[in-house]
């Protein structure tokens, strides 16, 4: 049986070269993922502040680094702790828990974020159904339709055009974009894919799912696997959560640093900061907040600040009063107190990584984490600056879609190798791209600066060498 899942769960969608299998399969995937361009441009995204603004805060090149190494942890500790999901034990491929495979989840779960962060990517999004309203407005001109009708000719759009979502991007660099010798994508094994598939479903069902062509693969791996529907491995369920644990804890500490957050008993209890907080929780569809009125999430959003502002106090003294000391010790704590409570337990005909008390999953730590990545959030993207910074990055992406948008006219100003695979992509049985969705691939490939770059050289701001390499 053990035999039997190793080798499902090491299974690459494309036959390896005899050479390859030198090594371990989940570190030949972390090699790939590490060397691989679209990491390395992780480095000129941003993760809060755009990248680029200083040289202490977090892009998400760092942030993935430190999820990484948390999740690493993470499943070490579990594994010690519950020997059911380790390999010899597991009674399914999705129930294990290997650390190497959680790492390299977690180094490429960003993989897919646009320039300029979530605004970059609801830019694209908003792009794509504009086209799709113009697609579906020139296909009915002229036609009296029903509103079914007109609504299947606008699911008919969809699906040639699909949309544009961060996780579904992962899989379109993962599986597509990326390159290695005669094969598209970096062919990961099966384990380290499902690692990051966090929304199993098509983009058709839910925004957040993959687009069509991995889908199929993905769709395919898990009905071999016999996963049941809607439920994510456990590897995948522990990257997601040290994701959040990170990006709480991490977050938090930038904004300190940058002087968008006083930890001090004025800012933490601001009326109008509790405001922002809780209703940026109202707009979240996570569970543990459903059924929860104003007053209740109010009472637990004071009860989460105080709790940080005690353990501030706690740390100053001993980090002698040295702010710096103090940031680092406090986010340290914030960590490795979330990390503590993981553990694993039933849930149905599966199991669930969560948070654990008494046996039983700790919504309430849950909630905790939720109240601490809203308060980052809401006290980051309201500064004056970041909030120019988005509506610059919007102008941006817009105008570097109106560029591209007409093939016969834009084809002199797109790399080579873009056109060369889309060429190439086009005489295939099942094409994977529009012209438009290619353009959407690309944009969405760029890092900050460099969506700048050419944003500046096709309107006159800027205008860099010609010797400068694209």
């Amino acid at each position: 049986m053990e035999n039997n899942l190793k080798s499902m769960r090491e299974h690459r969608q494309y036959t390896e070269d005899k050479h390859e299998a030198s090594r371990e399969a989940y570190e030949r995937d972390y090699s790939r993922l590490i060397h691989s361009p679209t990491f390395r441009r992780l480095q000129g995204k941003s993760q809060v502040f755009g990248a680029g603004t200083g040289d202490y805060y977090r892009t998400r090149l760092t942030h993935s680094l430190e999820v990484a190494q948390i999740a690493r942890q993470a499943a070490k500790s579990l594994l010690s702790r519950y020997p059911e999901i380790d390999e010899s034990s597991a009674s399914n491929p999705g129930l294990i828990i290997h650390p190497e495979v959680v790492e390299c989840a977690s180094i490429a779960h960003d993989f897919g974020h646009p320039p300029f962060g979530h605004k970059g990517e609801e830019v694209l999004e908003s792009i794509l159904e504009n086209l799709i309203t113009e697609k579906t407005q020139k296909a009915l001109k002229g036609k009296k339709v029903t509103s079914a009708e007109r609504e299947a000719v606008r699911q008919q759009m969809r699906e040639k055009y699909e949309h544009f979502e961060g996780n579904a991007h992962n899989f379109r660099l993962i599986m597509f974009l990326e390159k290695r010798e005669n094969l598209d994508g970096l062919n990961l094994c099966d384990a380290v894919l499902l690692g990051i598939n966090k929304y199993p479903y098509t983009g058709i069902v839910n925004k957040k799912g993959l687009y069509h062509r991995e889908w199929q693969y993905i769709n395919q791996i898990r009905q071999q696997w016999q996963i049941p529907d809607r439920k994510i491995t456990l590897e995948a369920q522990l990257m997601d959560l040290c994701d959040d644990i990170a990006y709480s804890a991490h977050d938090l500490e930038d904004g300190i640093k940058a002087g968008k957050i006083e930890v001090h008993e004025h800012f933490m209890h601001d009326p109008y900061t509790h405001k922002l907080i809780i209703e940026k929780i109202m707009t979240l569809e996570d569970r543990f907040w459903l059924g929860w009125s104003r007053e209740s999430i109010a009472a637990k959003v004071d009860e989460v600040l105080t709790a940080y502002l005690r353990i501030w106090g706690e740390k100053l003294p001993v980090c002698d009063h040295d702010y710096s000391r103090t940031r680092r010790e406090v986010k340290a704590y914030w960590v490795s107190h979330f990390v503590s409570h993981l553990g694993v337990i039933d849930d149905g005909d599966w199991k669930k990584v969560t948070f654990i008390n008494d046996q039983a999953e700790d919504e309430d730590l849950l909630r905790t984490v939720s109240v601490l990545k809203s308060f980052a959030w809401v006290t980051m993207i309201r500064d004056l600056r970041v909030q120019r910074l988005q509506k610059r990055s919007e102008w941006i992406i817009r105008r570097l879609w109106d560029a591209f948008l007409d093939q016969e006219s834009s084809v002199s100003i797109i790399p080579s190798d873009w056109l060369q695979r889309f060429e190439r992509d086009q005489l295939s049985p099942n094409p994977v791209w529009t012209w438009e969705r290619m353009v959407i691939d690309y944009i969405a490939g760029m890092t900050d600066a460099f969506a700048e770059k050419i944003y500046n050289e096709l309107y006159g701001l800027k205008v860099g060498s010609i010797y400068d390499l694209d």
